[in-house]
Parts: C-alpha cells; structure tokens; sequence
C-alpha cells in the first residue's frame, strides 16, 4: 500500500468511532466473525481494545492476530484502537 492510501485511510479513520470492543475474553471467534461482517460492511473499521483483553500480549499482537484473522490490512495502532481495512 502505497503513503497516500495510508495517510488517507487514516484521516478516515480519524472520524470513526470504534464498532467493537475487545474485553476479558480476549479474540474469540464470535469476536472474528463480527469483524468479518463489519469490514465487509464498512472497509474500514476501528476497534476498541480494552485493557483486560490483553492477558499477556501486547496490543500491537493482537492487533496483528486481528488483521490475520479477517484478511484485512492493519492500518494504525493508535492508543488502544486498532484500525483495520479491506
């Protein structure tokens, strides 16, 4: 992906509110299967992560697994939001 789509998408993102939360349970498959629906809805989605999900991995771990897990691209990582697009 090329400066201009990153610096765009994330100029986007900026206006987004997050549309998941990730909690004590950490990412499940009911939590991947949501994200699936939301990034096919939306493209470009913004997730909230909170502090009990992490159990040991850091954020930007998770964030990876996230991306993996739907096919998506990892755009930011910004504070506890992680910003994904398709």
């Amino acid at each position: 992906m090329d400066k201009d789509k990153l610096y765009q998408l994330k100029a986007e993102a900026n206006k987004l509110s997050p549309i998941l939360n990730i909690g004590k349970f950490g990412v499940s498959d009911s939590v991947i299967e949501e994200l699936k629906k939301q990034i096919k809805a939306n493209r470009l989605v913004k997730v909230k992560v909170l502090k009990s999900a992490e159990a040991g991995k850091d954020l930007k771990t998770i964030a990876e697994e996230l991306a993996e897990a739907t096919q998506s691209t990892l755009i930011e990582v910004r504070g506890r939001t992680v910003v994904l697009y398709r």
